[in-house]
């Protein structure tokens, strides 16, 4: 779960990537699946997945210009406790 969703965020326009998905949260019972549909299936109920993206300088970076470089972490929750954790970093 937190690999499909990590794979959807990068897929995603580099300058929408932290509008859309920075605090994306699906809490327990309401993760969704490709479609946009909640799992109908009862082996997902206690499945939850978040997610924050945030712009990242390298250290010859000043800070001062557009960002080259979001990390995205995913995390995938099973009855409340985090389960995986995926870390990525996407260039511009």
């Amino acid at each position: 779960l937190a690999s499909d969703l990590t794979e959807e965020i990068v897929t995603t326009p580099f300058d929408q990537i932290v509008a859309s998905y920075n605090g994306f949260s699906e809490p327990q019972g309401q993760v969704r699946d490709a479609t946009g549909q909640v799992f109908a299936d009862s082996n997902y109920a206690n499945f939850g997945r978040d997610a924050s993206c945030q712009y990242v300088y390298v250290p010859k970076e000043s800070g001062a210009g557009d960002p080259k470089f979001i990390r995205v972490t995913v995390r995938a929750y099973y009855s409340s406790r985090e389960i995986a954790t995926v870390n990525r970093l996407v260039s511009k």
